[in-house]
């Protein structure tokens, strides 16, 4: 509980920061070499699937994992996806809570040079995409601390925070931010999952049986 409570302090500070400094010069310098390396190559083709299809791959698994699970009766993996939801849930309202408080322009509206795939109409502070991926990540690598888990789920995350940078989405501050904001949505989740069912030990999941 002391490490997350470190990375809420560190996240705070860090939104404070940035909505006073509003994109200092190493952010935006940062942000033009990402956008502008990949300009006509296959690395854009890229940046623009893997952005696309990020909020339907994060909404998609906590679904799969709980058809999977009441297929087979699975009582374990039925926790578990609805563990993933419930962290993608408080992450969408801490990112779009600090989107609003912040009230940061996204790149394109400040500085006109940047080449932006798509025209937002929310903020930039913090990146909501950035954040999906990683609460995903972070939630996936918890509830299966394997190898063949966390490599694949945070290159996804990492592809995913690169990509709204190489398309001129957010600065690396919104990315930084997004990812602390997204693995920090699945650890707090993942602390109140737990006690909630050590609490609940002996109850029922939607008419599977009880806990042994």
């Amino acid at each position: 509980m002391c490490k997350f409570t470190t990375i809420i302090l560190l996240w705070c500070t860090f939104s404070i920061f940035s909505t006073q400094t509003s994109a200092q010069n190493a952010d935006i310098d940062l942000l033009r070499n990402i956008n502008k390396s990949a300009t006509g190559s296959g690395l854009r083709g890229y940046s623009r699937f893997i952005s696309n299809t990020t909020t339907a791959f994060a909404l998609t698994t906590p679904i799969a994992l709980g058809v999977v699970a009441l297929v087979e009766k699975n009582d374990d993996l039925l926790k578990n996806a609805i563990y993933v939801g419930a962290s993608l849930g408080v992450d969408g309202v801490l990112t779009y809570s600090m989107k609003y408080a912040v009230n940061r322009p996204r790149p394109q509206v400040t500085y006109p040079d940047i080449d932006a795939f798509e025209s937002e109409r929310t903020m930039s502070f913090p990146s909501g995409h950035t954040s999906i991926a990683f609460a995903t990540a972070t939630s996936l690598t918890l509830i299966c601390p394997k190898w063949y888990v966390i490599a694949p789920s945070y290159f996804w995350a990492c592809s995913v925070g690169y990509s709204r940078m190489n398309l001129g989405m957010h600065y690396p501050s919104d990315v930084l931010a997004g990812a602390i904001t997204g693995s920090g949505s699945a650890y707090l989740t993942y602390l109140v999952n737990n006690w909630f069912w050590k609490k609940c030990y002996h109850k029922k999941l939607i008419g599977l049986q009880a806990y042994q």
